[in-house]
C-alpha cells in the first residue's frame, strides 16, 4: 500500500477547505492511491503531471479549481511510493508549489 505524509502548510490549507471540498480530495486520492497500487499511471481524470520549474514537484487535480501539488519521497514500504504532499487549494498554489 502506498505510504504517504503532509507538510505543514498542507494540513493548514486541507483544514481550510469546506467539508465538500475536502471530501472530493479524498475521494481523488482514492483513485490515485489506487493506481498507484496496481502499478499503473494515474488516470487521466486527475490530470497528473510536473509543475513547470519546479523538478520533482507534481500537481493533482481534485476539482474544477481543485489542486494539489506532491512529491514523491524515499519508500517507506519496499516496493510502494511514498507521497509527501506540499499544498492544496485552488491554482493559486503554483505561486509557492
Amino acid at each position: 500500500m502506498p505510504t504517504y505524509e503532509w507538510e505543514r502548510v498542507f494540513g493548514r490549507e486541507f483544514a481550510a477547505l469546506d467539508r465538500d471540498s475536502q471530501e472530493a480530495f479524498l475521494a481523488a486520492v482514492s483513485q490515485f492511491v489506487e493506481d498507484l497500487r496496481h502499478g499503473r499511471p494515474a488516470r487521466r481524470s486527475l490530470r497528473v503531471k510536473p509543475v513547470r520549474g519546479h523538478d520533482g514537484v507534481f500537481e493533482m487535480t481534485w476539482a474544477g479549481n481543485g489542486r494539489a501539488t506532491f512529491a514523491y519521497g524515499e519508500e517507506q514500504s519496499p516496493g510502494q511510493a511514498h507521497i509527501i504532499w506540499r499544498r492544496i487549494g485552488s491554482h493559486d498554489i503554483f505561486r509557492r508549489p
